[in-house]
């Protein structure tokens, strides 16, 4: 049964709650379960893909075999606003900073140029993508070793 997984993530929270709360072990958890999978996976970004979530959600560098983004998708390691206060913190005119920030640096067409996503498309055009994708990847085999399945360390 292939994996797609349509991706709007806006990133594990920080905070001591969260981490009490298991986050951590939980998104270990998914990160695992994605590298062990033999299937086909295909990644869909529709809006948010932030840090390490993103990456949960099996992104190009876990092994998804197609990674596809809609043109409202933003792909980076924060949020534009959180990322531009840290980098134009001491910079007067931070607003103006956010705003070439999102337009440069938070849209999937960077995240394509940088090999992050293979293609960027509209979303009318996203059922037969998919179907494309899944057709080619039909008869999709990863070799192993003997040993499908390891022992997760949690």
């Amino acid at each position: 049964i292939p994996l797609i997984n349509i991706v709007d993530v806006p990133g594990f929270l920080p905070g001591t709650d969260q981490e009490y709360g298991g986050i951590i072990r939980h998104g270990a958890k998914m990160l695992y379960a994605y590298c062990e999978a033999t299937v086909p996976k295909i990644t869909l970004v529709t809006r948010k893909a932030y840090g390490g979530a993103y990456l949960a959600m099996c992104a190009q560098d876990l092994g998804a075999d197609h990674v596809i983004a809609w043109p409202t998708a933003e792909i980076a390691v924060m949020g534009p606003q959180g990322a531009a206060k840290i980098i134009f913190r001491k910079d007067p005119d931070v607003e103006q900073k956010t705003q070439e920030y999102i337009t440069n640096f938070a849209t999937p067409y960077y995240a394509a140029k940088h090999g992050m996503v293979e293609m960027v498309i509209e979303p009318k055009t996203t059922r037969p993508i998919l179907i494309k994708a899944l057709r080619m990847l039909k008869s999709k085999q990863e070799d192993r070793p003997t040993k499908k399945h390891g022992n997760i360390p949690l």
